[in-house]
């Protein structure tokens, strides 16, 4: 059986899940899952009620069954957000696949969904779709925009664009700074980011292993 490296909150990462970290691999649902749920867990408390981090699994349920998703999101209280994020994938199923990240983030200020896509345009009619899913239940009939995100050089960085832009959103809600802050998602930021996630990882694993001594 695959070694299981950590489990923290809801997910679990086994050895080829971090792995991943490793270029040139392209993230999975359980990476961007886990990176999502720390964020989410380590935001400064005034930040913490005003910030919802949607998993891949939730994002792709809101995508796919536009019907029930008011009904099944209720008890996340997403109204009251100030930002939420979600990852977009570009698979049409309700299950893990597709080929292409990007990050989806609803504002409240602006009352808008700000599409942020490091292969422009590529995942806009998923996006769009994610959008309009989740529009019954935030009762304000957000617009919808294609956001100037920052780049992908390479064919598999995609999911750690995602991850980037939506740490750096948070910190753009918490210091009130504008959009010169995603300027610092450089490709060599992005590199060098799997590295501090895959230490985040071994960290979290080796206090873990502790514990349970």
């Amino acid at each position: 059986m695959e070694q299981i490296v950590l489990s923290y909150g809801d997910c679990l990462l086994r050895s080829s899940d971090v792995a991943l970290l490793d270029a040139p691999h392209w993230l999975n649902d359980n990476v961007i899952g886990f990176i999502f749920e720390y964020l989410a867990s380590n935001l400064p408390q005034s930040l913490s009620e005003r910030i919802a981090f949607l998993s891949p699994e939730v994002s792709q349920f809101i995508k796919c069954c536009e019907r029930d998703a008011p009904e099944f999101l209720g008890p996340l209280d997403l109204p009251s957000k100030e930002l939420i994020l979600l990852p977009v994938n570009d698979n049409a199923g309700s299950e893990a696949g597709g080929t292409h990240w990007s990050l989806l983030a609803y504002v409240r200020q602006f009352q808008s969904y700000l599409h942020y896509d490091s292969a422009s345009g590529t995942n806009a009619p998923h996006a769009r779709l994610m959008a309009r899913s989740l529009s019954p239940l935030l009762r304000d009939n957000p617009c919808y925009r294609e956001e100037n995100a920052p780049t992908q050089h390479n064919s598999y960085d995609c999911g750690m664009y995602v991850v980037c832009v939506a740490e750096a959103l948070c910190e753009q809600l918490l210091h009130g700074q504008d959009s010169l802050i995603l300027q610092k998602i450089t490709p060599q930021y992005v590199t060098q980011k799997r590295s501090v996630w895959k230490e985040t990882i071994k960290g979290l694993s080796r206090l873990s292993n502790k514990q349970c001594l």
